[in-house]
């Protein structure tokens, strides 16, 4: 029978900080937390919480204080976040691979207590602790006195445009550990290879572990190693987003089909529309009813969602609006577009502007009380959102609208291409041109970019064709689909590039 996916309403509120031990309680040799071949108990895990805890206390960090967590994926990057949460603090996951100085501007802009990482933190030049300094096993494992953190956690974005920001969630630090959401059920494993630093990952990770799931994450994404950890582990939960769904089908069909995924009950996609023909290959491969999809921002605004049964009658489409928020598809004076038309998305949460989060560094995009993602899109009559692109992405070619998303879609779909960013390059004659990097398999034959014009030209109007192409080995998205594409343009304004 398929599972019930959408979010149900907690009946209790129990601090965050309390719930690794309530578990504990009930089962203290369940597996909770894994990463590699290390797998704690549910004890284990509370334990050294509770021991990182009383260290990070002794550090100078009390309730009301933000830490940045600048860690590799791994247990203890959520053991200092459950920390975070005991002492009443709130956890700022920040990405360990990021440059000195984009690090050092955002750490001035959240003004943590706390700083843990490692040797990329240090080279930034900050004070900090290591995460081996944050433990010791002569302190007690005892529980701590009961504290609540005001805001449950604090995401850095916007590093890609050189104006970081921090998104702070007034989501209070409780959950109920008797009523799960999004399809998972206590005792599931839920298998999260995704960065901890990202918004999704971390929230679905910390959210199973309350909810008394054995939670599965891994370094760093590898498409046959997420499918090796389903298999070990019989795993029922996946979370995805649309470039590992792109390179888990862009495996060798033998090598795919020899991991035995059958455990697998829920697939949930987030953080980017996923291409048509993609989807429906995970569909035709796991079902339609494991196949779910949520739209929606770290600021929480609003939300959509999608099973894949629903989604086979509107293809293309995140779902419609969950209850709680309202939309309005918005021109650029800041009127309402006429029904299906394409517009920038602007939501309102039920409780109002400023209910869900703030930023630190930034101030929100909005129209009166009416704030948007960013992003583009049209309503259709049965109320079904569409994604168009990002509107900072938007390319104005001859006065035409391509949109990059449109394009990388059709792209991805070759069989030679394991992602591509379109970004729009300074032409004299049309103001614009789409320019594609596409990213190739190292000691593959050279792309024949002939075919790939004669291929995209079966799936694309012709002014809607990238102007000019290159490829690369390295990689162009993080393993949660995120791209730097301000900074792909910068580097290629002015180059030598092929034009077919």
């Amino acid at each position: 029978m398929p599972r019930h996916f959408a979010p149900a309403a907690p009946r209790v509120a129990l601090p965050i900080g309390q719930l690794l031990g309530v578990q504990a309680a009930r089962d203290p040799h369940h597996p909770a937390l894994s990463c590699g071949d290390l797998t704690l108990t549910r004890a284990e895990l509370a334990a050294r919480v509770h021991r990182r805890a009383r260290a990070m206390q002794a550090a100078g960090v009390a309730e009301g204080d933000f830490v940045a967590i600048a860690l590799p994926n791994g247990a203890a990057f959520l053991e200092v976040a459950f920390a975070c949460w005991t002492l009443g603090a709130t956890p700022a996951p920040v990405s360990h691979r990021l440059p000195p100085l984009e690090l050092q501007a955002l750490l001035d802009v959240l003004q943590p207590r706390l700083v843990v990482g490692g040797e990329a933190a240090r080279a930034a030049g900050v004070p900090l602790v290591t995460e081996q300094s944050l433990y010791d096993p002569s302190l007690s494992a005892d529980p701590l006195p009961e504290r609540v953190s005001q805001y449950v956690k604090a995401i850095a974005s916007g590093g890609s445009t050189g104006r970081p920001k921090v998104i702070v969630d007034h989501a209070r630090s409780v959950l109920d550990p008797d009523v799960p959401s999004l399809g998972m059920q206590p005792g599931d494993t839920v298998v999260i290879p995704g960065p901890m630093y990202h918004s999704a990952p971390f929230g679905l990770a910390y959210s199973a572990l309350c909810w008394g799931c054995h939670v599965v994450i891994t370094p760093r994404f590898d498409a046959a190693g997420t499918l090796r950890m389903i298999e070990r582990h019989r795993g029922q939960w996946l979370y995805q987003v649309p470039t590992m769904m792109h390179r888990i089908w862009r495996l060798d069909p033998v090598e795919r089909a020899s991991f035995d995924v059958s455990s697998l009950e829920i697939v949930c996609h987030i953080a980017a529309a996923c291409p048509v023909w993609l989807k429906e290959k995970w569909i035709d491969w796991l079902g339609p009813d494991a196949i779910w999809e949520v739209y929606s921002g770290t600021e929480a605004i609003a939300a959509t969602m999608i099973g894949g049964r629903e989604w086979l009658e509107h293809k293309g489409s995140v779902g419609r609006l969950m209850p709680g928020a309202s939309v309005r598809i918005l021109d650029e004076a800041g009127n309402d577009v006429a029904p299906g038309d394409v517009g920038e998305i602007y939501f309102l949460p039920a409780g109002g502007k400023g209910a869900t989060y703030h930023y630190l560094g930034a101030e929100p995009r909005a129209r009166g009380d009416w704030e948007t993602f960013g992003d583009l899109g049209r309503i259709d009559a049965d109320g079904y959102l569409y994604l168009a692109d990002r509107r900072t992405d938007l390319i104005i070619s001859g006065g035409a609208n391509i949109y990059p998303a449109e394009l990388e879609a059709a792209i991805d779909s070759h069989p030679a291409v394991l992602a591509s960013v379109v970004v729009g390059l300074p032409d004299q004659d049309l103001g614009q041109r789409a320019h594609a990097i596409v990213e190739v398999r190292d000691g593959t034959a050279p792309l024949d970019f002939e075919e790939l014009q004669q291929f995209l030209s079966e799936r694309l109007v012709s002014y809607k064709l990238p102007r000019s192409f290159e490829t690369t080995t390295e990689r162009l998205r993080d393993d949660s689909g995120k791209v730097r594409r301000g900074a792909l343009r910068e580097a290629r304004v002015g180059g030598a590039l092929h034009v077919p």
